[in-house]
């Protein structure tokens, strides 16, 4: 069997399991639950094992060098996906709000989908300036705090939809947002997944300078992509500091959160996709 199948069976296994997840918010069966979470552990285990299979694979190459599977646009979709579940089942065994996997899991089983349905699964050898072990540094803490983001923003989208209707005054809130956590609970997961996600994501900043240097002899050369990790880097340190310094909570952290994810999402997609420097590497064409 070779990786491409097993990420087949990933998608899923994410497919099911985010289904579950939406079914459990009608339902509000405990076993549903369960059975969801079971998914999203077989899929995660088996997403490991695929992820292992395809690096295996690149040392098959005929003439080929081995390399980590971090090295274009649907290698990182998928290992992106693999960050986002992995971040979610952590955050999840403390918390214990299966309701969250509802907004979660669809950016994993999107994520996976696109890469298997539309991007170049083939592996190429290493284009010269990915030929360093930085390339495995930086991508794995650039994608872990990319993940804590996708949570953030999941939980901060239910925390807008929960404290909209509560605001409306129409008494107990019941049916499906009557599951969701408390809005002081998504405001505390919010916090604590950007906690997690933005010194991750400034250690794939530096990992990232370190890097260029290595490769084109410079750590910061006004790339695209590099002007939007910073601005990125920034949205979530207005996030932090506001925090801090002015006790923003609410609705106003929950709105910063999701604008941060969606410059994420540029920085990650629209960057490589629409625009050109650097990084043209990791565009679809690869």
């Amino acid at each position: 069997m070779e990786s491409g199948q097993l990420f087949n069976f990933v998608t899923l296994g994410y497919f099911i399991a985010m289904v579950l997840f939406i079914t459990y918010l009608a339902t509000r069966n405990s076993k549903v639950a369960f059975l969801a979470h079971l998914f999203c552990v077989a899929g995660v285990a088996v997403h490991t094992l695929a992820i292992g299979m395809r690096w295996y694979e690149s040392y098959q190459m005929p003439g080929g060098v081995g390399h980590a599977p971090l090295s274009n646009l649907y290698e990182s979709v998928v290992f992106f996906a693999w960050t986002i579940l992995v971040i979610y089942l952590l955050i999840d065994f403390k918390y214990k709000q299966p309701s969250i996997g509802a907004f979660v899991l669809p950016f994993a089983f999107l994520g996976m989908t696109w890469a298997q349905l539309t991007l170049n699964t083939s592996i190429e050898p290493l284009v010269p300036a990915l030929q360093s072990n930085w390339l495995t540094y930086h991508v794995l803490t650039c994608f872990l705090g990319y993940a804590a983001f996708a949570v953030a923003c999941g939980v901060s989208i239910m925390y807008l939809i929960k404290v909209g209707k509560e605001e409306k005054g129409d008494g107990p809130i019941g049916g499906i947002l009557g599951i969701f956590p408390s809005i002081r609970v998504l405001d505390d997961i919010n916090y604590r997944a950007i906690m997690i996600g933005f010194p991750l994501l400034t250690l794939g900043i530096i990992t990232g300078a370190a890097w260029a240097n290595y490769a084109w002899g410079t750590y910061w050369s006004w790339d695209p992509k590099e002007t939007w990790s910073l601005i990125v880097w920034f949205i979530y340190a207005a996030f932090l500091h506001a925090r801090f310094t002015r006790g923003w909570v609410g609705r106003r952290a929950a709105w910063l959160s999701v604008i941060g994810f969606a410059a994420t999402i540029f920085c990650y997609l629209g960057v490589n996709l629409v625009l050109s420097g650097l990084h043209s590497y990791g565009g679809g064409g690869m």
